[in-house]
């Protein structure tokens, strides 16, 4: 299983659904298996969790630079 690419395709699937989002943020590893369809092993979907949260933290960080950017530049 390749891990990036299980990380990539639960951050678009969340960031596009708000029941997702809210889900993966009280259930993370409930949310990643529903979006993933199967039943991962402790320290696999442990990793899986972490690349997510890793990946929205970062386009969260992102979008506030852009937006301070955008801002600075008025």
């Amino acid at each position: 299983m390749d891990v990036k690419e299980q990380i990539t395709k639960a951050v678009e699937r969340i960031t596009k659904d708000e029941k997702l989002k809210e889900q993966f943020r009280k259930e993370p590893v409930k949310a990643l298996e529903s979006i993933l369809g199967v039943n991962l092993p402790d320290e696999v979907i442990e990793q899986v969790v972490n690349g997510v949260k890793a990946k929205l933290t970062q386009d969260k960080i992102e979008d506030s630079v852009d937006a301070l950017k955008g801002f600075l530049k008025k």
